[in-house]
C-alpha cells in the first residue's frame, strides 16, 4: 500500500493545481491523469515480477516457451498440417506459428478483462478515502496485459522471419488491429469492474463466458471449417473473429483479407466502450457506499 500511497499524494497535488482548468480533455487534469496511468502500470508491471532474477524478462520468457510448446506438440508430434491461402503448406511449423498467432491478441484480451474485473473491489482504501481518478483502475492490468502480449508479438515476427525466412512490411499496420482490441477490452473491463462492485459473481462467471467465447472464435481451428450458415454470424458478430484473422494476416500472409470485417469489428468495440465507460460512470458515486 505504500506505493498507492505515494501515487495518491501525488495525485492530489496534481488535482489541485488543476481544480481551475476546465476544458477537458486537453488540460492539465487530463495529462495527469496520463502521466499517473503510465506510473500505474509500470508499477504493476515491475511489481508483478520484483524480487525475481530474470525480472521483467518473464514475460519473453514465457511467451517464448509457449511458442515452443506449440512447435513442438502440433508441428512435431501431432503433425498438423495447415492449408490456407497464402500460407506455406511444405512448412511443418506452420500450425503452430499460425496457433500462437491467433493466441497472443486472446491472451492479452482475457488476462486484462479478467483482472480487470477485480480491480475496483480491490483497492477499497483507493475507492474510499482517496482523492483518486477511479477511471484509471480497470485501464491499469488491461494495459499491462497488453504490453506483455508485445513480447509474445516480437516472438512470433522473428519466428516467422527465422522459419519461413521472410518478413512482411505488414507488421507496421499492427496498430489498426490494436484500436479495436484495446476499445473492446477497456469497455468490457468498464463493465464488468463496476458491475463486480454490486453483482460479486461477475468475476466468477466471466471465466465461464470466456471459455465459451473462446471456442466461438478460430483461434484453434480455421475459419473455413465453420458451416457457411453460421460463418457470417461468427465473422460479423463477433468482433474478436476479424481481430484475431488480421493478426495473422499481419505476421503471416503479409495482406489484410478481413477488411471489412476489421472494419465492422472497430465500429462495435467503438461502441462497447462507450457502453462501458457509461455504466462505469453511471455507477462510480455508488462504490464507495456499497464496498
Amino acid at each position: 500500500m505504500s506505493e498507492w500511497t505515494e501515487t495518491t499524494k501525488y495525485m492530489r497535488g496534481e488535482v489541485r493545481k488543476a481544480a481551475r482548468v476546465r476544458h477537458w480533455p486537453i488540460n492539465h487534469y487530463f495529462w495527469a491523469n496520463c502521466q499517473l496511468l503510465v506510473t500505474l502500470v509500470k508499477r504493476d508491471l515491475e511489481a508483478r515480477y520484483k524480487g525475481s532474477v530474470l525480472g521483467n524478462l518473464w514475460p519473453l520468457v514465457n511467451q517464448l516457451s509457449q511458442l515452443l510448446i506449440f512447435i513442438y506438440v502440433f508441428s512435431i508430434i501431432l503433425k498438423v498440417k495447415l492449408n490456407l491461402q497464402g500460407l506455406p503448406t511444405e512448412n511443418k511449423l506452420t500450425f503452430g506459428l499460425w496457433l500462437f498467432a491467433g493466441l497472443i491478441p486472446w491472451s492479452a484480451f482475457t488476462t486484462g478483462l479478467s483482472r480487470a474485473a477485480g480491480s475496483v473491489i480491490e483497492q477499497v482504501n483507493l475507492v474510499k478515502k482517496v482523492v483518486f481518478p477511479l477511471a484509471l483502475l480497470p485501464l491499469v492490468p488491461i494495459l499491462s496485459a497488453f504490453i506483455e502480449s508485445t513480447m509474445g508479438l516480437m516472438t512470433l515476427i522473428l519466428a516467422v522471419a527465422i522459419f519461413f525466412k521472410t518478413l512482411h512490411l505488414s507488421i507496421f499496420l499492427f496498430p489498426i488491429v490494436w484500436i479495436p482490441q484495446l476499445l473492446l477490452t477497456i469497455g468490457l473491463g468498464y463493465l464488468v469492474a463496476s458491475l463486480s462492485v454490486f453483482l460479486r459473481d461477475i468475476p466468477q462467471s466471466l471465466g465461464v463466458i470466456l471459455n465459451l467465447w473462446f471456442y466461438v472464435t478460430p483461434i484453434v481451428y480455421p475459419a473455413n471449417v465453420i458451416p457457411k450458415a453460421w460463418r457470417v454470424w461468427i465473422f460479423w458478430l463477433n468482433p474478436f473473429t476479424a481481430i484475431t484473422e488480421v493478426y495473422r494476416d499481419l505476421v503471416l500472409t503479409g495482406k489484410i483479407t478481413h477488411g471489412g470485417e476489421l472494419l465492422v469489428a472497430t465500429i462495435m468495440s467503438t461502441l462497447i466502450f462507450v457502453i462501458g465507460w457509461w455504466v462505469y460512470h453511471k455507477l462510480r458515486p455508488a462504490f464507495a457506499d456499497v464496498l
